[in-house]
């Protein structure tokens, strides 16, 4: 598939040599059709490599993808370069008067907080808002699904006893659900959070189902019931190597992390981690941009 960036972003080179096709603003142009427009608030720090996982993760699809990148004016990066996100990135007063397609809402290292503790939550509450009228269907991941099962549901998070770090096996739960079509009945995913949501709680409202969960990680993914809201409590966009970086990451800082669970072969650090869920994320890009966005997007969407 197509995705549609800005033809200088740093990640363009990174995905044509993963044979990815990219496509900048002036071949776009020149096709006689009209793109998704797809919306990203990206809230890690190292916002370039979450650019780079998502754009590899939306190139699944026969569909051309116009992706922005939003920032939030009330927060200043300190991992990011600042002309870095001056050039690629919008500010939500410049697009709130648009209409976008699909939106995703990413994670942030945040968890120790409280929601209204965040310097930026007005804001993302302003957005979340926003997307009910502006976005057909929203993905948040993360700490970003946190955030918005608490404000869209009430549902609370709580801290768990230890980060949950590794790949971990989870159920379908419901296998008819679109989102989850071509899934196997057992997949992994990878997790990397101190905090978690009820079970209880989210199947206590109707109008949230759990889609697929783990006996260990807990929640994985939470519907609304019609679709415009999609709730990833895991990272499945993480690549072979994104957890290996915080392990060692948070092992220089002193912090004793446990070895990610079921990641290195043998359990030891020394190896290279096994990708084994590369396969499940496509499929779940791939069903959102289908199902839930493509099929349900009106064609004028001003």
């Amino acid at each position: 598939m197509p995705i549609k960036i800005q033809g200088d972003l740093p990640a363009k080179k990174i995905l044509e040599t993963e044979n990815i096709f990219v496509m900048d603003e002036k071949r776009a142009m020149s096709q006689d059709i009209r793109p998704l427009k797809i919306i990203i608030a990206n809230l890690m720090p190292l916002k370039e490599d979450t650019e780079l996982q998502l754009l590899r993760e939306l190139s699944n699809t026969p569909l051309q993808v116009d992706v922005t990148f939003l920032m939030m004016d009330t927060h200043i990066s300190k991992t990011t370069p600042a002309s870095h996100i001056n050039k690629f990135y919008s500010s939500f007063s410049e697009i709130k008067d648009h209409k976008f397609d699909g939106m995703i809402i990413t994670g942030a290292p945040i968890e120790h907080l409280e929601f209204d503790e965040v310097d930026y939550w007005d804001e993302l509450k302003e957005i979340m808002e926003w997307s009910k009228t502006h976005v057909t269907s929203t993905l948040h991941i993360c700490w970003g699904a946190q955030a918005g099962l608490y404000y869209h549901y009430g549902i609370k998070k709580y801290q768990l006893k230890q980060k949950l770090s590794g790949i971990y096996k989870h159920r379908v739960l419901h296998r008819k659900t679109p989102i989850v079509r071509g899934f196997d009945d057992v997949f992994y995913a990878p997790h990397s959070r101190h905090t978690g949501v009820k079970a209880a709680e989210i199947e206590a409202n109707p109008h949230l189902t759990i889609l697929a969960k783990s006996k260990e990680a807990g929640v994985l993914l939470v519907l609304a019931d019609d679709g415009k809201q999609i709730f990833v409590l895991g990272h499945l966009e993480y690549d072979r190597l994104t957890l290996d970086k915080e392990y060692k990451r948070d092992l220089a800082k002193g912090l004793n992390p446990q070895i990610p669970v079921n990641y290195y072969e043998d359990d030891d650090p020394a190896n290279k981690p096994e990708l084994t869920w590369r396969s499940t994320s496509n499929c779940l890009y791939s069903n959102w941009l289908n199902y839930y966005v493509y099929q349900t997007t009106p064609y004028e969407l001003e």
